[in-house]
């Protein structure tokens, strides 16, 4: 090959390399701009990017650090709390506002901020709108502990809530042209000279670093009830529980806002769920008691109002013999709840043609079971409970009858980032930080000192939305 050929072959290799480059750079440039940055791909991340999106804002990232959307809120198999809203109403069920108000400031033992819970109980029937509206099934209607009417909704049939709500929020973001970005892990929240927010610092899946400049940011990150470190920090009476927490709920977003200043509370607020499978961190719904389940001990008796608020009817299994008990149902709850399939493909369910040979199965006196359903369903005949349950719908007296072993595990920190109505967040002398906003878990204040089942939902919608639109008022 001649001089001049070995130029031009060394200038076609060097411009095939800065083309490459170049492509690479695009792709995964040192620093870029947007709009809005929401940290967290979970239920409140996901429904403010959409509401942000209807205000009309152009530009939004969203990070999160797992390999798939959806946080806690893929774990959410209840449902959604709202008071008067429209398929409470087509139902016939009557509630209202202010009982939803009062329940979860009594479930939260007064702890919790009262302005963040009006507006949590006056605003959650539009989230319920909204979310049908996009595409979501949450037509049908039953109770959760701690409510006083039918409030918690869900997908017709009883399926979980958590898969439809991620389902619809992501779908909807993607049509909108949201930015979703899994495995990419927010590490740093910036501020300017002048303390302002001006970036968001990340590394993307392959490690690299790189800037997002914005001056607007919604915190979404979850709560810390993987991170058995903070978890016994807070609360040590909690060591060697098991936990319902996805892997990435460490509590990350806590740490940023508090870096930057942001104040926290409640932190040691940690609520256990009374019916877990701890081997295999599995939440058994709060539907499956709602629907007629009963909870029985090792002496196979009732010893609990299973509807009670989750704090205190956990309390009550770790009083029982081996702090666990066998959560009791027949085919009438069964056939009406489809996400028992769920718990029978994962191994938990115990079968028995009859009570006697369940008794059998789980290790329990036959006679005393039958007795003790028996009693069950004489006071489904009276309405009136021993226990003190309210919501006595189904006798247990069909088909086969079914057994789950239960125990309270770790579920959701209600401790967490100060915020205001506008999802602003807080100082520590109550001044707002301007640009910075959250919502979901990795807040406190909403729910006090108890969650009740069905508010969590509630929560990450009425707040997300509530984010992305004073997210959208800023940058306007």
């Amino acid at each position: 090959m001649n001089k001049k050929k070995i130029v031009i072959a060394l200038s076609l290799i060097v411009m095939s390399m800065a083309t490459m480059m170049g492509c690479g750079a695009k792709t995964k440039s040192k620093s870029e701009s947007a709009d809005l940055v929401i940290i967290g791909a979970g239920g409140a991340g996901l429904a403010a990017a959409v509401q942000a999106k209807e205000e009309g804002v152009e530009k939004i990232v969203v990070l999160d650090k797992m390999p798939m959307v959806g946080g806690n809120t893929n774990k959410a198999t209840g449902g959604m709390n709202a008071a008067e809203s429209t398929p409470q109403k087509a139902a016939g069920i009557k509630d209202s506002i202010q009982t939803m108000i009062d329940d979860t400031m009594k479930g939260g033992k007064n702890l919790n901020d009262p302005e963040l819970v009006k507006k949590l109980a006056n605003e959650a029937k539009d989230g319920i709108d909204w979310l049908i509206g996009l595409g979501a099934d949450l037509n049908e209607v039953a109770r959760a502990g701690g409510a006083t009417n039918d409030r918690i909704h869900r997908p017709v049939g009883g399926a979980a809530v958590g898969a439809t709500i991620v389902k619809t929020l992501k779908t909807e973001a993607e049509k909108q042209g949201v930015d979703i970005r899994t495995l990419n892990e927010a590490t740093e929240i910036v501020k300017d000279s002048e303390g302002n927010i001006s970036g968001v610092k990340a590394k993307d899946k392959e490690g690299k670093a790189y800037t997002i400049n914005t001056k607007v940011v919604v915190v979404a990150a979850g709560g810390f009830g993987a991170n058995m470190e903070m978890i016994t920090g807070y609360k040590a009476e909690l060591q060697g529980f098991a936990t319902t927490n996805h892997p990435g709920a460490t509590g990350d977003g806590i740490k940023l806002v508090e870096s930057l200043g942001g104040a926290l509370r409640d932190m040691e607020q940690i609520q256990t769920h009374p019916t877990g499978v701890a081997a295999q961190g599995l939440l058994i719904s709060e539907g499956v008691r709602g629907d007629g389940a009963i909870l029985v001990n090792k002496g196979a008796k009732r010893f609990y109002n299973e509807l009670d608020t989750r704090d205190k009817v956990s309390k009550a299994v770790l009083g029982q013999e081996g702090k666990e008990a066998f959560l009791v149902f027949d085919d009438n709850v069964k056939d009406g709840l489809h996400a028992i399939e769920e718990y029978v493909g994962a191994g938990v369910v115990v079968e028995g043609n009859s009570v006697e040979d369940l008794a059998s199965k789980i290790g329990v006196d036959g006679a005393t079971l039958k007795s003790t359903i028996d009693e069950y369903n004489t006071a489904v005949d009276t309405q009136k409970d021993p226990l003190g349950r309210t919501s006595l719908l189904k006798k247990l007296n069909k088909g086969k009858f079914y057994a789950i072993q239960i125990t309270p595990i770790i579920h959701h920190t209600m401790g967490g980032v100060v915020i205001n109505t506008k999802a602003e967040v807080l100082d520590s002398n109550g001044k707002a930080i301007k640009g910075l906003f959250a919502a979901g878990e990795v807040t406190g204040g909403v729910h006090g000192a108890n969650r009740l089942g069905g508010n969590a939902v509630a929560d990450i919608i009425v707040y997300g939305r509530q984010a992305g639109k004073s997210a959208a008022e800023l940058i306007k």
